[in-house]
C-alpha cells in the first residue's frame, strides 16, 4: 500500500488498480472512503478503462473483429507500476502487454497522479496512444464516500448534495445498465438534493456537465463534515447500489457513458467516446476536498 500524508490527511493507494483506497483526518482519524465492505459494493474507489459501465452483451467490434470486456473496462484489476513518489504525490502507470490486447488491440499507457495539497487530493489521469492507428476510449473515476461522516448517529438521509453552479441540469437516463441519451429529462439542481436510497432505484443519478467546471458537494447541516468534488467534464455520475440500504455514496466523473439503447457494437460509434490520434495524450482531472 502506497502511503501519502500531509499535516492535515493520510491518504492510502494500492498499486492493484492504482485505487485510492483511504483518506483519513489525521487529528480525528475519520475515514472518509467507503472501506469495500462486499456485503455492498467491494471496491473503493476505481478507474474506469477503456470504457465506462457496461457494453451491450458485454462485447464491442473493431475493425470487424469482436472483443469480449466486462463492465468499466479492466485497468481497475490490473497491477500499476509506481513510476514516481514522493511524500506528498505519487504517480502510477498501466501499459499495453499482452494480456491487455486481448481484450483492447490498442497500444495504451493510463498514467495516475495523486498530490495532496492541504485538505484537497488533486488527481491526475492521463491517457497517451503510443500507436499508429486512432485509439477510441472512454475514462472514468469512481470514489466512493462513507456515510454518515464522523456522527454515527447521523442517517444517509441527513446529507444532501449541492451542486454548482446551482441550475436545471440534463439526466441522463439509464434503461437496465444501459444509457438512452435520446430521452434526458431535467433534474433541478438549484436546490439541495436530499440523499435517499430510492433515488437510485433505477441505477446512478448522471448529470451532462458539458465540460463546466462543477463543484459536487456531499455534506448535512447537522455537522461540519463532507466532500466536495470539483472537475471539468461530459458527465458526473452519482450513485449508491440499490435496493440495498448501503451507507455511502460515490461521486463518478466521467469522460464516457454506458453503451446506449440503440448501439450497434461498433467501438468507433459508441456513444461519447473519445478518439486520440497517434502519438496524442488525452488529460483528465479533478480534485477531491475533505472537510
Amino acid at each position: 500500500m502506497l502511503t501519502l500524508k500531509n499535516d492535515y490527511l493520510t491518504v492510502q493507494i494500492n498499486a492493484l488498480g492504482a485505487e485510492l483506497t483511504s483518506v483519513k483526518d489525521n487529528q480525528s482519524y475519520l475515514e472518509y472512503m467507503w472501506q469495500a465492505d462486499k456485503a455492498y459494493w467491494g471496491r473503493h474507489a476505481p478507474f474506469l478503462f477503456p470504457i465506462v459501465g457496461r457494453l451491450q452483451d458485454n462485447q464491442y467490434r473493431v475493425n470487424g473483429t469482436t472483443y469480449q470486456m466486462t463492465q468499466h473496462g479492466f485497468a481497475r484489476d490490473r497491477q500499476f507500476t509506481v513510476a514516481a513518489q514522493t511524500d506528498t504525490t505519487v504517480t502510477l502507470t498501466l501499459a499495453v502487454d499482452d494480456q491487455s490486447r486481448t481484450k483492447y488491440p490498442f497500444d495504451f499507457e493510463l498514467a495516475i497522479t495523486y498530490t495532496l495539497r492541504d485538505h484537497e487530493l488533486a488527481v491526475v489521469a492521463t491517457v497517451t496512444n503510443q500507436g499508429t492507428q486512432e485509439m477510441p476510449f472512454s475514462f472514468g473515476a469512481h470514489p466512493g464516500f462513507n456515510l454518515p461522516l464522523g456522527d454515527a448517529n447521523l442517517d444517509f438521509t441527513d446529507y444532501n448534495v449541492r451542486v454548482a453552479p446551482k441550475q436545471v441540469y440534463q439526466r441522463v437516463p439509464l434503461v437496465g445498465p444501459y444509457s438512452d441519451t435520446q430521452h434526458s429529462v431535467p433534474l433541478d439542481l438549484t436546490k439541495p438534493l436530499v440523499l435517499d436510497h430510492d433515488l437510485f432505484d433505477h441505477d446512478a443519478q448522471v448529470l451532462t456537465l458539458d465540460n463546466r467546471e462543477t463543484t459536487v458537494m456531499i455534506s448535512t447541516p447537522k455537522n461540519d463534515h463532507g466532500v466536495a468534488l470539483t472537475v471539468a467534464a461530459p458527465y458526473l455520475g452519482i450513485w449508491s447500489p440499490y435496493p440495498k440500504q448501503a451507507p455511502f455514496v460515490c461521486l463518478e466523473p466521467w469522460w464516457g457513458l454506458a453503451d446506449d439503447v440503440q448501439a450497434t457494437g461498433d467501438l468507433d460509434t459508441k456513444v461519447a467516446i473519445h478518439h486520440l490520434a497517434a502519438g496524442q495524450r488525452f488529460d483528465a482531472s479533478y480534485q477531491i476536498t475533505y472537510f
